[in-house]
């Protein structure tokens, strides 16, 4: 299992520098990755980063660990704009980005306050719209595409990304909901969420592993596919050694280590434990 620190686009991150000294340090203590929110707005006067200026400064000062937003939402998004900033953030950072996505949340205020789409089910078309866009538009062939909510006439984006066949996607869920996990069977990845959409839970090793038997239910395509939970297990070091190993034996791949707010400990106490390097058995 791979393990990443998980940041907010927001607050003290709201500055690049920041964010990229912060890359620098975990990359020195042996994280495996960095992936951060991308959030346009929380409460009004919030010090919000935009996460692709962010991104692209921690490639600038990192050699190693895996870059990603988690997650970006196509759905307020232009598509074919991402194309242009993911093979860009590919290229800057040697083919070590991923790139995770989802329909956004929460739509108050992030959609409503530009008067942006707030239906969920309209959402998820346009996600899924979205991502034949923009894999066709990374195939550097001519590509057109004709849908309810995007149209593209003839056209040929290049250069391609490094990785291939193409730059790897997650796609986020809030468990139970079932759609977003059908996507995900389709792609590289998932990021798994408890949550009605009001509360959220703490990931147990018993709902990951009935998440991951219920992709591989709907799963076609036959390479690897990421299983990237998140928390603050830091936050248990007495227990949290336990914890992420049945996380792993239950399908894991990736643990995306963050704080919590309102979770016991300060984000000063949480800090000083990642810098003490990932949990690895």
């Amino acid at each position: 299992m791979k393990y990443a620190v998980d940041i907010p686009n927001f607050g003290v991150w709201s500055d690049p520098g920041e964010v990229a000294e912060f890359a620098r340090r975990i990359e020195d203590v042996g994280w495996d990755g960095l992936s951060i929110w991308d959030h346009i707005i929380v409460w009004d006067g919030a010090e919000v980063a935009d996460p692709w200026i962010s991104l692209a400064a921690a490639a600038t000062v990192t050699e190693r660990i895996t870059l990603m937003p988690m997650v970006t939402p196509i759905p307020r998004r232009h598509p074919w704009k991402l194309a242009r900033e993911t093979v860009s953030m590919d290229l800057l950072s040697q083919g070590r980005f991923i790139l995770g996505v989802g329909l956004g949340w929460p739509t108050d205020p992030e959609f409503t306050r530009f008067h942006e789409e707030e239906d969920l089910r309209t959402r998820a078309d346009m996600l899924d719209e979205g991502l034949a866009v923009l894999t066709g538009l990374w195939s550097g062939e001519a590509f057109s595409f004709e849908g309810n909510h995007y149209q593209v006439e003839p056209v040929t984006f290049l250069p391609t990304p490094i990785q291939k066949p193409r730059i790897p996607i997650w796609v986020a869920g809030m468990w139970p909901k079932r759609r977003p996990f059908q996507r995900a069977a389709c792609w590289d990845g998932v990021a798994p969420i408890i949550s009605d959409g009001y509360e959220f839970e703490p990931m147990t090793p018993e709902v990951l592993a009935e998440i991951v038997a219920y992709i591989r239910e709907y799963r076609e395509i036959d390479h690897h596919f990421d299983v990237a939970p998140g928390g603050a297990a830091l936050d248990e070091a007495d227990r949290h050694g336990d914890y992420l190993a049945a996380l792993e034996d239950a399908g894991a791949t990736w643990w995306r280590e963050g704080w919590i707010p309102g979770t016991a400990g300060s984000p000063e106490e949480w800090l000083a434990r990642v810098m003490e390097g990932p949990p690895r058995p």
